[in-house]
């Protein structure tokens, strides 16, 4: 492994992590061929990683070995096997995502040039980022700089990706903010769509602050930990949504969701503040 390598796996809560690598690593490289990176992403590549975080690996290469098939393939089988025999163990590896480096390329072209398109998949809740996958991984083996060259690609943050992001997430908050149908299924007491709702507009809210503070988005999980240190955010911003999105079991449940309605037209506000000082200042 390079000196990076060695220094990022030392970071690790867990001893058995690396003999993991090191067991997976051959496979994993098997998998592409030409230049191949394999690296880890989710909590570990965001460095957010606790006692119950998977290990997600990914493999970047410019040709998939085995093609679109390539689970059919003895590598990816013995790896399979090793995911088993891990998790019998306590330890929960979420496979491998094999993906070329012309498709990152072509991604990363088109939310670098400002076209916001998350991919919807099922295990996240408000699609696959690509910039977010980029921007937090944890390199394994990369001889050639794949990674390092992709996330050179994201400094400084582009003000073409901010204007659009406050622009699609801006248009739903104001939408919202104004609907004549949030407010009767606020008083028709419609708590499945409020709850809805009420996580979509939270989700705008955090990607405008992203945004403003020039942070690419992170994913779905554990957003807060990120905002609390943002130096641009809403007073109290956290403390209010854990308000919002857990307002426990009040007597009078007609008043708690009218409270959570005006909680949120109050964050709006607030956010949309700070958005429109943020397009002003690069005007």
């Amino acid at each position: 492994m390079s000196q990076q390598t060695t220094n990022s796996i030392a970071t690790q809560p867990r001893a058995e992590i690396q003999a993991i690598i090191d067991e997976c690593l051959p496979l994993l490289k098997a998998m592409g061929k030409g230049r191949v990176a394999v690296t880890i992403g989710g909590s570990h590549g965001k460095r957010t990683f606790d006692a119950r975080s998977d290990l997600d690996f990914r493999v970047f290469c410019d040709e998939i070995a085995g093609g679109p098939m390539y689970w059919e393939t003895e590598d990816w089988k013995t790896f399979c096997g090793i995911v088993d025999r891990r998790r019998a163990q306590g330890i929960e590896i979420d496979y491998c995502w094999v993906r070329t480096i012309g498709e990152i390329d072509a991604q990363l072209d088109d939310w670098l040039g400002g076209k916001i398109a998350p991919v919807p998949r099922v295990w996240t809740l408000w699609g696959y980022h690509v910039l977010t996958d980029i921007a937090n991984q944890m390199v394994i083996d990369d001889p050639t700089g794949i990674i390092a060259a992709w996330q050179a690609r994201l400094k400084p943050y582009p003000q073409v990706l901010k204007q659009a992001i406050l622009r699609k997430h801006m248009e739903s908050l104001n939408y919202w903010r104004a609907d004549y149908h949030y407010r009767s299924k606020v008083e028709r007491g419609d708590v499945v769509f409020l709850a809805g709702l009420s996580a979509r507009l939270i989700h705008d809210m955090m990607q405008v602050l992203f945004a403003v503070n020039e942070t690419y988005y992170v994913g779905d999980g554990n957003n807060l930990h990120y905002v609390e240190a943002f130096a641009i955010q809403p007073n109290a911003f956290a403390e209010r949504v854990n308000a919002i999105l857990c307002p426990g079991q009040a007597e009078n449940a007609q008043a708690a969701l009218t409270a959570q309605y005006q909680a949120i037209l109050n964050l709006i506000d607030d956010v949309a503040v700070l958005a429109a000082q943020r397009v002003a200042a690069a005007t």
